[in-house]
């Protein structure tokens, strides 16, 4: 288990949007979906392209390179051209910060 570390505000990532934050040497995607936070592997598995460059629609990211789509809940690819799953974090929300949990 890892230790949690704060990563942003909760007033940075508005609903329905994307950022992008290291963590270490580790550059990991948070986005808001209607309030709730998620975090995951920031680049795609299929061409590297960084998904917070991408499109939100929903629980989906779509990766701005390829257009492979992932469930931002638990990194499964949802449409090729990746064939390999994200890496998801837990999220937490500590007063107006959030924090991910990292190893």
């Amino acid at each position: 288990m890892g230790e949690y570390r704060k990563v942003a505000r909760v007033r940075d990532i508005p609903a329905g949007e994307m950022i992008g934050v290291d963590v270490g040497d580790t550059k990991i995607a948070i986005a808001n979906v209607d309030g709730q936070f998620y975090a995951f592997e920031a680049e795609c598995t299929h061409a590297a392209g960084y998904l917070f460059e991408g499109f939100l629609e929903g629980y989906r990211v779509q990766c701005p390179v390829h257009m492979a789509e992932f469930d931002v809940r638990t990194g499964e690819v949802r449409e090729p051209p990746a064939s390999m799953p994200i890496h998801t974090y837990k999220v937490r929300v500590q007063g107006e910060d959030l924090e991910i949990e990292y190893p």
